[in-house]
Formats: structure tokens, C-alpha cells, sequence
């Protein structure tokens, strides 16, 4: 029930002491203000790392090829290891837990892709099928390469959303042919990519027809693919296995770090998650410390108040107060303290990730830092919690006090 009496008393005594009240205010606002500034901060690296991992599937492994540094079955160190469509094969037809494969052929020198008058240097992937899944790639129109355009040398092309805005303007690009250093190729699809604006300026094409239009023999630069819902440990078995397999074909050491290499992105995010962990545990003990100090400062200022009005108290009791309405007031003004603060903090908390997010444009490791509200407010209740076990201790004393002792107190 809301007695009027009581709070007019509260506000009295935050009055008579208020730079005292005001700096324990702080005190206890700056403690969920940077708590919030933690959490928000430590959401935006958590973002930024998801970011990076966005463009390509997290469940894949990639392999390129590499210069052997170690002598090997009488072989000298210094060998290029080149890959060709036997390793593509091999790799999908005996490394157990292959999902989606891909090989990828790079076309050497500068790519100029064009349309009629209109022109661009744009990256040109040279692909199997599969890679569609292991880019993360969104076809928003048509199709993307397919089985039957890799065995039958087609040329046809998949381009991105913004080499269809530079080359074909409004003009819808299905279906005609544009050109890449000279060859002519069919648009079958239009893709978006979630990864960055960057995948967009991407064109995909039969990996055969590129080997076939463009010299590459049967060359390949790089082998990838995705491993399905296998855990670290097994994506940690199916790389060495393709170590092995590779090792044996391409006779290099299997200790030779520099012959291949392997990029395990389960491994990789797995390992960026441990860091975002630490960095999460650290974020709590530096924020609860800190609150925990503004919690003792309210602790502190109730007890002052209570040595301060010893007196006052003593006259309470003496006229008929019970100990309980003796501690329900001095809780009643430490719960205030801390509510305040608390809200007051996690308001400018909170505006200020809001104003970072406006100003500062998203980079590859930091992006979009937040606060999920729930945690926020469980984080002000706990605080509230906190203050009336700060307030609680001051509360029993002051109700302990004996009236006849409080009258003679100075």
C-alpha cells in the first residue's frame, strides 16, 4: 500500500545527504552502464565473426595447393603441388564424410566480362554445381550450373546481382549472351549473396567449359566441400584422411605443412567461438564486479543513514513502531537508490550502442553491437535484488536498536 508519509521521508533524507546520495547513484549506474557497454560490445565481435563466416559454409573444408619443403622418397623439396580433376575425384569418391564438392579453376591474367558497349573486370568463378552450397549462394532468378552443364562444356553463366545492375542496367539479362575475354556465355541465373556487396560482382561458369575454353587442360587451383553436421572432431578425422589421400597421390610428406593446405572452417569458427566465450566470461566478472562496488556503496551510504538517525529511530520505536515497518523503511530507500541508478544506467547504456550503430559504419570484426534486452532488465532486477541485501543488513541494525540506547545517542 502506498503510504504518502513514508516516501515524503525518503525523499527528506536523499535531500539532507544528497551529494553523498548522488555520488553512490553513480556509482551504482556505472555499473550497469558498462555492463551494458560490455554485453553490447561483445554482441558486435559476435556479429562480426558470424559475418565472416557467412560467405562460406561453416561445415566445409578447403584445400589448395602448396610447395613441398621437406625431402620425400628420394624427391627433392620445392615441388608445386598442382591439383587436377583426378584429385576431385578421388577426394569425393574415397574420403568419407564428402557432402557437397566442388572443385575451382582461376582463369589467369585480367577478366573482362561484357555486354553489348558495357563493360567490367569482374571475378570469374569456375565451378561444380555443388559450390552453390558451399558459398551460401541465393539464386534469385533462373538457375545456377548444373550436372548436365559441367558434362556436355556448356557455356552458360551465373552472374550476380551487381554485374547485372552494371551490364544489363534495366534490361533483364535471361537468356542472352555475354561475353568473358571474348567467349561468348548464355545467362541462366541471377544470384544474391548474404556474405557482402563483393560476392555479387561474382559470375559462375562450368568448371569444364573453363578448362576447355581458356587452356586449363584439366587443372584444377582448389578443392572444397562441405562435411554435413560432423562435429570438430570428426571434421578433424576427414582432413586428415585428404591429408593421407593427397600425401599419397602427390608423394610429399604428410608432416609437410607447406606441401598442401587444409582450411578446416569448422575448426576455424569452433576456435573464434572459444575466444567470443572468453571474451562473454570476462565481460560478466567485469561487469558484476562493478556493480557489486556500486552495491556496496548503497550498503555503506544505508548504514550511515541509519547511524544518522539513531535518534530518530529510537523515537519510532519507543511511540509504537514495530521493528518491521523500522526495516521496511530503510529497504524502501535503498531498493529506490538502486532502481533509479539502475534504470538510468541501462537507459544510457543502451543509447549509446543505439548511437554507435547509427555513426560507425559496420567493419569485418565489429558490427551492429546490441544488448539483448531481456539479459538488460534481468540484470537491473538482480541489481534491485542486490540492493535490498545491500539495504537489509543496515535495516536489521537499525530495527535491533534498542529505544532507551537510540535516545542517548549524540
Amino acid at each position: 500500500m502506498f503510504d504518502l508519509d513514508k516516501w515524503q521521508e525518503i525523499f527528506a533524507s536523499l535531500r539532507k545527504n544528497w551529494l553523498r546520495t548522488l555520488l553512490t547513484s553513480i556509482s551504482v549506474a556505472w555499473g550497469i552502464f558498462i555492463l551494458i557497454i560490455l554485453l553490447g560490445s561483445g554482441k558486435g565481435l559476435e556479429n562480426g565473426v558470424k559475418h565472416m563466416f557467412r560467405d562460406d559454409a561453416i561445415n566445409s573444408i578447403w584445400m589448395f595447393g602448396g610447395t613441398t619443403s621437406v625431402p620425400y622418397k628420394g624427391l627433392k623439396p620445392g615441388r608445386v603441388t598442382r591439383f587436377t580433376n583426378e584429385d576431385y575425384s578421388l577426394i569425393k569418391d574415397q574420403v568419407d564424410g564428402v557432402e557437397h564438392i566442388s572443385s575451382r579453376f582461376r582463369l589467369s591474367g585480367s577478366v573482362t566480362v561484357t555486354y553489348k558497349s558495357e563493360f567490367g573486370s569482374f571475378d570469374v568463378r569456375c565451378v561444380h554445381p555443388a559450390y552453390v552450397h558451399i558459398e551460401n549462394t541465393i539464386i534469385t532468378e533462373g538457375r545456377y550450373v548444373n550436372d548436365q552443364d559441367v558434362a556436355n562444356f556448356r557455356k552458360v553463366v551465373a552472374i550476380g546481382r551487381r554485374v547485372k545492375d552494371a551490364l544489363f542496367k534495366s534490361e533483364n539479362p535471361m537468356g542472352k549472351h555475354l561475353m568473358i575475354n571474348g567467349v561468348a556465355f548464355k545467362v541462366v541465373g541471377i544470384f544474391s549473396d548474404e556474405g557482402s556487396d563483393s560476392e555479387e560482382e561474382k559470375v559462375y561458369i562450368p568448371v569444364s567449359t573453363a578448362q576447355r575454353a581458356f587452356g586449363g587442360s584439366n587443372r584444377v587451383n582448389q578443392v572444397m566441400f562441405t562435411i554435413g553436421d560432423a562435429t570438430l572432431e570428426e571434421s578433424m578425422v576427414i582432413a586428415d584422411d585428404l591429408l593421407q589421400e593427397m600425401s599419397q597421390k602427390h608423394l610429399f610428406d604428410p608432416e609437410d605443412q607447406r606441401a598442401i593446405h587444409i582450411r578446416n572452417n569448422v575448426k576455424e569458427f569452433q576456435r573464434f567461438q572459444k575466444v567470443l566465450g572468453g571474451i562473454a566470461v570476462f565481460i560478466w566478472v567485469i561487469g558484476i564486479m562493478t556493480i557489486i562496488a556500486g552495491v556496496v556503496g548503497v550498503s555503506n551510504i544505508m548504514l550511515i543513514v541509519v547511524k544518522e538517525r539513531t535518534k530518530e529511530i529510537g523515537i519510532r520505536k519507543a511511540i509504537g513502531a514495530t521493528p518491521r515497518s523500522i526495516v521496511f523503511m530503510i529497504l524502501q530507500e535503498a531498493i529506490f537508490i538502486t532502481s533509479v541508478s539502475g534504470y538510468i544506467g541501462l537507459v544510457a547504456g543502451i543509447g549509446l550502442l543505439e548511437l554507435v550503430n547509427t555513426v560507425m559504419p559496420p567493419t569485418p570484426f565489429f558490427r551492429y553491437p546490441e544488448v539483448d534486452l531481456g539479459i538488460a532488465i534481468t540484470a537491473v532486477i538482480v541489481l534491485v535484488v542486490a540492493g535490498a541485501l545491500a539495504g537489509l543488513f543496515p535495516a536489521l541494525k537499525a530495527a535491533s536498536i534498542k529505544p532507551i540506547e537510540a535516545l542517548r545517542a549524540e
